[in-house]
């Protein structure tokens, strides 16, 4: 073997004994790692103590042979632990002892353990207390009647009922392990955490003494006054008392009830969030809200949807569902009889109920008046029957609907039985008058184009086609069916089915949306807007004028709308405001007089105002004897 080949062996041998050396290394500090982890249990071989005793013998001829018997303020040492008692029995072959009356044992300056009776093994360095047992650590105290004490791992186990107690909680159950080190405890089977603020009941309990932080890990009650929460998962701070729950958690509270995959809530603040499959139930007002996101403060009463949102009402026969993209609801007067909620839905509303349909971009209801009201592009049907304009105002009583109003644009449609057909009514404004629910007047105002169809009393088949043109139509309603109707100083004229001119067939407004009805609950999630061509002319609307008060000073008419406290007028009130407004304050510019003679034009106007507001007033007259045309649909039969 040359040199060269020596030295390569060598070298080979060398790296292959470092190689080794290393990795034997890197076990022992792999190994020296998951000891400091975890202690393993090892006996010690130092001895128990004995520092002090009154009185010292041996009973060889007794119970307990082995034992040395000691009397008379007893002390021993073991560890780092002082132990104390009035009387014991010391076994030194097994390295242990059993201490009766009194005992104390103090570990450090934090820890200390009380009892009446105690064993104590020095090789495993486990204590076993009994009768009126007393640990002590730091801010935390333990009562038990069984209590074992191991301390390599400085747990205390308890099993025969515990209680913990700390600055601000008390913790009872029937089984529980305190951890020294981590401070943290366990506890087992009817367990109950009693707050000053709230109570916890529960199976299984974690909670870090250090935080003050509960740890739920099974069904669970939490109670705090009207407040109740169920779960099985979740987080309670019981310093700050905030709590994360999961796992299909719910929060009830005077007859609400919120349900979600995660709730966040925080009882000093009153706010409460949801997240996923979030389930909000009114049972005293019968109506739900559902979305995947919800936030609400109990305090304030305000609420917010969005992500899915879907309200329903369950205060009538059939179960009404409204979607749009967010809801808020808005509380005034909370706590008090007055109180009443304001709601908001906004962008793609959809509405779906057996008997009644709506879509539009947004919509307000205010409890205060029960009024509803639908902007931008709004439609309702009830079966056969479309109604559309450019807001819509519903007015409710007892939950069912008391009078609408349709402003501007307004028109309603009938499809007739063989659906080529259509009773149509264009105005520009529309009010409608309910009783129990059936429509029993209707009134169009302004500008009103009608086409109506009349049918044969044996076969109910058309005969004729009337078009009317008026300012002014009252139809009054029996069984849905149209019973009288009333037009003033109207142009009518009818005609036979089949000699119906194209043109006169269907209104210039005419827009049938049966595709944009929504046609089942699950319907209104998915949206669908109008054809191009379709939608309502943009008309500009003359606002208010300014009003001069004084030179250099000019006040908005605006500023007169704004209710007083924020925002606590109802819908009626604003609206009623508004309009005397517009029509007392209109009109005066500069330093005009607004107290100048009417012309002639003037007088006219107000003339036919006057005529408009009488025919108003009369909803329940139509008598020929007034300057317009009664039309009984019974005789035109």
């Amino acid at each position: 073997m040359t040199t060269n080949n020596r030295i390569k062996v060598l070298f080979s041998g060398h790296r292959i004994i470092i190689m080794v050396i290393l990795c034997l290394f890197g076990l022992s500090v792999v190994q020296s790692r998951q000891a400091n982890k975890k202690k393993r249990r090892q006996s010690t071989n130092e001895r128990i103590y004995l520092v002090h005793a009154d009185v010292a013998t041996y009973d060889m001829f007794g119970n307990n042979p082995t034992a040395q018997v000691l009397k008379g303020r007893v002390a021993f040492r073991h560890k780092g632990a002082r132990l104390f008692c009035d009387s014991a029995y010391l076994y030194q072959e097994s390295n242990s002892f059993k201490a009766f009356g009194h005992v104390k044992m103090y570990q450090g300056d934090t820890l200390s353990l009380f009892s009446d009776y105690a064993y104590y093994d020095g090789n495993d360095q486990m204590a076993e207390a009994r009768h009126n047992v007393v640990l002590k650590h730091r801010g935390t105290t333990l009562y038990t009647d069984s209590l074992n004490y191991d301390r390599l791992y400085g747990i205390g186990y308890f099993f025969e009922g515990g209680k913990m107690v700390d600055k601000k909680n008390v913790l009872v159950s029937d089984w529980g392990e305190y951890d020294t080190e981590t401070r943290d405890a366990v506890f087992n089977y009817n367990v109950n955490l009693k707050n000053p603020k709230f109570v916890l009941t529960t199976d299984t309990l974690h909670y870090d003494t250090k935080t003050s932080m509960a740890h739920i890990v099974g069904p669970s009650k939490i109670t705090s006054g009207k407040s109740v929460i169920y779960t099985s998962q979740g987080y309670y701070d019981t310093n700050k008392e905030k709590a994360r729950l999961y796992g299909r958690s719910k929060l009830t509270n005077n007859g609400k009830e919120m349900t979600g995959d995660s709730l966040f809530y925080n009882e000093k603040t009153g706010i409460s969030q949801g997240f996923h499959n979030v389930v909000y139930k009114d049972t005293v007002n019968k109506n739900q809200l559902n979305s995947n996101y919800f936030w609400y403060n109990e305090k304030t009463g305000f609420a917010f949807a969005t992500d899915s949102a879907v309200m329903m009402d369950f205060s009538q026969k059939d179960t009404l569902y409204v979607h749009s993209d967010t809801m808020k609801v808005y509380t005034f007067n909370i706590n008090t009889d007055s109180v009443y909620r304001v709601a908001h839905c906004y962008n793609r509303v959809r509405a779906f109920r057996t008997d009644v349909q709506a879509v539009c971009d947004s919509l307000i209801y205010n409890t205060k008046d029960s009024c509803l009201i639908m902007y931008k592009d709004p439609i309702t049907w009830n079966a056969n029957r479309q109604l559309l304009g450019e807001v819509i105002e519903v007015f409710m009583k007892d939950s069912t609907i008391n009078r609408a109003h349709v402003i501007n644009q307004a028109l309603s449609i009938e499809q007739l039985e063989d659906s080529l057909h259509f009773n149509q009514i264009s105005s520009r404004e529309m009010f409608g008058y309910f009783d129990k629910g059936e429509i029993r007047k209707t009134e169009a105002i302004g500008n009103v184009l009608a086409v109506y169809y009349l049918q044969d009393d044996k076969d109910s088949s058309l005969t004729n086609m009337v078009y009317i043109e008026t300012d002014t139509m009252r139809m009054f309603m029996r069984n849905r069916q149209l019973e009288t109707l009333w037009t003033c100083k109207s142009q009518n004229v009818m005609y036979p089915v089949t000699q119906t001119p194209v043109d006169k067939s269907k209104l210039p407004s005419f827009a049938w949306f049966d595709y944009i009805r929504p046609v089942d609950k699950d319907d209104i999630f998915r949206w669908r807007g109008k054809k191009s061509g379709t939608e309502l002319k943009n008309i500009p609307r003359r606002s208010a004028p300014l009003q001069h008060i004084s030179s250099g000073t000019v006040v908005s008419v605006e500023s007169d709308l704004q209710p007083a406290d924020g925002v606590k007028a109802s819908t009626a009130d604003v609206q009623s405001k508004a309009e005397m407004s517009v029509g007392t304050k209109s009109g005066s510019s500069g330093g005009a007089n607004t107290n100048s003679p009417k012309t002639s034009k003037d007088k006219d106007a107000s003339s036919d105002k006057a005529s408009t507001v009488a025919v108003a007033d009369k909803t329940e007259s139509h008598n020929t004897g007034e300057s317009g045309t009664a039309v009984d649909d019974n005789k035109n039969k």
